[in-house]
């Protein structure tokens, strides 16, 4: 089985559907994909991210921001000055923030490191310390699709990057030579 494969096409009508709030948004607009534990309303999510991105703003710079709900379970949020001039502390207060709006909503955002595969039951979270484990059980395999948190601009979520098969990605070129073939 090759380990690198060709990014995912386009994406679907849905997907595309999905990503009309950035449309008029650069590709090169920095991304955050945050991952909820479970499913949750965009309209549930409205009030409480509008108010946080509405008063986003760090040393005198006020962000603007856009976001949707991906996969029922995915905020992405995008914004096209800290593409150009980053800052870390923006960024955090951002993440803060979405943390507590999780909290309030009875959510809670997966770690960061997280991997989240989409399985015959849907979509599913492993701890990286799982991960081999769930190869060597078959759980995993490398035609698994995963879903790329790590994206960091809006072009490769337009270019369907956002999923691709484990044996594509860094998992697959860690261990999947490692874990016997069956």
């Amino acid at each position: 089985m090759p380990l690198s494969t060709p990014p995912s096409p386009l994406p679907s009508a849905s997907q595309a559907a999905a990503l009309a709030p950035f449309a008029a948004l650069p590709d090169e607009t920095r991304l955050w994909l945050l991952a909820f534990d479970r499913p949750v309303e965009a309209a549930l999510l409205a009030p409480e991210v509008e108010a946080l991105l509405g008063r986003w703003r760090h040393k005198g710079v006020e962000y603007h921001a856009t976001w949707t709900v991906l996969e029922g379970r995915i905020l992405a949020v995008a914004e096209p000055t800290l593409a150009t001039q980053p800052s870390g502390c923006a960024i955090d207060g951002m993440l803060r923030g979405m943390h507590q709006l999780a909290s309030r909503l009875d959510q809670t955002l997966l770690d960061p490191q997280a991997v989240l595969a989409r399985l015959p039951g849907g979509l599913r979270a492993f701890d990286r310390a799982e991960l081999e484990a769930r190869l060597t059980d078959g759980t995993l395999e490398g035609t698994t699709p995963l879903l790329d948190l790590t994206l960091f601009n809006l072009g490769d979520l337009r270019q369907g990057r956002l999923e691709r098969p484990l044996a594509a990605t860094w998992i697959g070129r860690k261990y999947l030579r490692a874990v016997p073939s069956t």
